[in-house]
């Protein structure tokens, strides 16, 4: 075979297969190219929009039906990567939160501990010969077993007692401070970090010194609410182990606030407890915005009056008898005339503040002086018209 016969099969089949394949360039002319438009619509449906996704509707539905995004979902939950503990919640998180503890605010209680910082600086201070910065982290509310698991171990614990509050509080050392304050009473150089043994207990002298910081703190505490109530706050215990340490039921309510201790390149934490029961008896006093604000009565003014009261002195007259004269008769006395009164050696003898009749009494003699002994107490009459509340 020839050249020119390879040639001209080859171009035969050449042309052959072209007219088998179809022209894709002309789908859309015809009915197959609107099933393939119909086909990508329905694929761009689906796919939807970045981060979104639409699904085909029901039957009977009017339209698409919208399926929420990661971030959507993340934002209905109350759940993001940026949340932070101490910011508020929202969503579903914020339902499930609202149900630990959710109790009122006490303005005068965060002055109460504004005063506490401003007295631990300076007592520190002085306790340690080292220059002590105290800060209030936050104030918040909790309940009493959850903060008992939260405790981080190891740690001292001080039980102490609100006398004139008849109830306890809890005083929580971390062991970051602990060794801090062992290493500064003892000498420890500065500039390098306390020295932490783990794994054994407390020993008599850490205690010791650490019980002894606790008390200072707790006498700052009595000087920072003084202002407000007087309240003396007792040492009873000191615990390491949380167990020994329960002044509440595990699902009673309390104040929980946290204090950063800073010396220098050392410190640690303090976390002061107090059940809301302990703070019960002053909780109108706590919800003042202010000292002095009152609603109504004014308990401290009406207790500073009647100690004046009881201070003040007054003039008693005892009258043996009483007559009456003409103002011409009274006008004529001269020095000399007698006056006859109706009263007897024996006869009662009446007390009286100004015109306010107060007692009766006897009369008689003491010495060189002349002495009345009461019969009677006051009359209420007396006592309310004294007091003014007649």
């Amino acid at each position: 075979m020839s050249d020119v016969d390879q040639e001209a099969m080859a171009a035969e089949w050449e042309a052959a297969a072209a007219s088998e394949q179809p022209d894709f360039d002309s789908i859309g002319e015809d009915g197959d190219g609107d099933a393939g438009d119909e086909l990508a619509s329905e694929w761009e449906a689906m796919v939807g929009g970045e981060g979104e996704t639409f699904v085909p509707s029901q039957a009977g539905s009017s339209g698409p039906e919208r399926i929420l995004n990661q971030e959507e979902i993340d934002s209905l939950l109350g759940f993001s990567v940026s949340d932070d503990e101490a910011n508020e919640r929202s969503g579903i998180r914020a339902i499930i939160n609202s149900a630990l503890v959710s109790y009122e605010r006490l303005p005068m209680l965060e002055i109460v501990f504004d005063r506490l910082v401003r007295l631990m600086t300076t007592s520190l201070r002085n306790f340690t010969s080292d220059n002590v910065e105290v800060s209030l982290d936050n104030i918040s509310s909790i309940r009493f077993g959850d903060y008992l698991n939260s405790i981080p171990l190891p740690a001292i614990l001080a039980v102490f007692r609100a006398r004139q509050l008849d109830n306890y509080g809890l005083l929580t050392v971390d062991s970051n401070l602990i060794y801090s304050i062992v290493d500064v009473l003892l000498g420890g150089r500065r500039g390098t970090s306390a020295m932490r043994v783990e794994g054994r207990p407390y020993t008599t002298i850490e205690r010791t010194l650490v019980q002894r910081m606790i008390e200072v703190v707790l006498e700052d505490a009595k000087s920072a609410f003084a202002p407000l109530t007087e309240v003396e706050f007792d040492l009873d215990r000191v615990e390491t182990n949380p167990r020994f340490a329960a002044i509440a039921r595990p699902a009673n309510a309390a104040i929980l606030v946290k204090l950063r201790i800073d010396m220098e390149d050392r410190g640690g934490r303090i976390e002061l407890l107090l059940p809301y029961a302990t703070l019960e008896p002053i909780r109108k006093m706590l919800l003042q915005q202010f000292m002095g604000e009152k609603f109504g009565r004014d308990n401290i003014w009406e207790s500073h009056l009647a100690t004046e009261l009881w201070s003040t002195k007054m003039e008693v007259s005892a009258v043996l008898d009483e007559m009456r004269k003409p103002l011409g008769d009274v006008m004529n006395l001269k020095v000399g005339d007698t006056l006859m009164l109706d009263a007897g050696p024996d006869g009662a003898v009446e007390l009286r503040c100004g015109a306010i009749q107060l007692t009766h009494g006897k009369m008689g003699r003491i010495g060189h002086n002349i002495g009345v002994r009461l019969d009677k107490p006051l009359s209420k009459t007396a006592r309310k018209s004294l007091m003014g509340f007649a």
